[in-house]
């Protein structure tokens, strides 16, 4: 089977309701405002109008600056964001690597939250069951493992969320800023498991901020901007013009907002 990614028009648009429980001193001024609906509700577009196709072999790096909407594009894709405007078609397997150890349940046990991330991720009970050993071997965790995660440090949250993700190999990989937590051993064996993926998987699609991690990885790159996609070229050229065009001029664009 041969993975695939094809976005088409799709267009995102987020509400954002400012202090909806308001004080008594916010309630007086929005009565006496003749404009109370745009007082109370934001609307802004997070992705505009994208078009893009992927095919298996792609190692696509995603850069911009922060709110440019690339968490949002990996989560529209997993289906977490329907898009309100065009489709988007997968085909293949997705393993999101997208703020892990989101879907936990801290009064559940370690073990527990492993069949329940692994649903969380499509995996049926026995594919979990088969997995269980390895992920936990991997983690580190097996004397905690049947403690409620409650009891967990961050490290310990941080190594057995990253072991759930990365232990099954999946046709597309979606990683969002993925830092392995735990001490420089784990921290070293979790970069080497990533290596072992990005060479397996058919389709990569990376969202960093390291600029280097992206030349490293990345066999193509993609500038997004304020929602739009401005750019994709191969990862150099792509990292010369976003640092150039978009880091530079909104950095002294700022600077002289500052000034005035």
């Amino acid at each position: 089977m041969t993975a695939e990614i094809t976005i088409e028009n799709a267009s995102l648009r987020f509400r954002i309701y400012r202090n909806p429980s308001p004080g008594l001193k916010e309630s007086v001024i929005r009565s006496f405002s003749k404009n109370k609906s745009a007082q109370s509700v934001i609307e802004f577009d997070a992705l505009k109008n994208i078009n893009l196709s992927i095919y298996g072999g792609t190692r696509l790096g995603i850069v911009g600056l922060n709110g440019a909407g690339k968490s949002t594009l990996l989560k529209m894709i997993v289906g977490i964001y329907p898009p309100q405007v065009g489709r988007i078609h997968v085909h293949g397997k997705i393993t999101p690597m997208i703020e892990l150890g989101t879907g936990f349940d801290y009064e559940l046990s370690g073990r527990e939250n492993i069949y329940l991330n692994g649903a969380l991720l499509g995996r049926s009970y026995k594919q979990m069951k088969q997995l269980e050993a390895e992920i936990t071997d991997f983690s580190e965790l097996a004397e905690m493992i049947d403690l409620p995660i409650k009891y967990y440090s961050s490290g310990m949250l941080g190594r057995l969320a990253f072991s759930i993700g990365a232990i099954v190999d999946p046709d597309i990989l979606l990683l969002d800023e993925i830092f392995a937590a735990g001490d420089a051993h784990f921290v070293q064996k979790s970069v080497n498991r990533l290596r072992e993926i990005f060479s397996t998987s058919q389709i990569v699609m990376l969202v960093s901020h390291d600029l280097e991690q992206i030349k490293d990885l990345c066999n193509k790159v993609m500038v997004l901007h304020k929602g739009s996609i401005v750019k994709i070229g191969e990862p150099k050229e792509m990292i010369d013009y976003y640092l150039k065009e978009i880091v530079h001029f909104e950095h002294n664009a700022n600077l002289a907002h500052a000034h005035t």
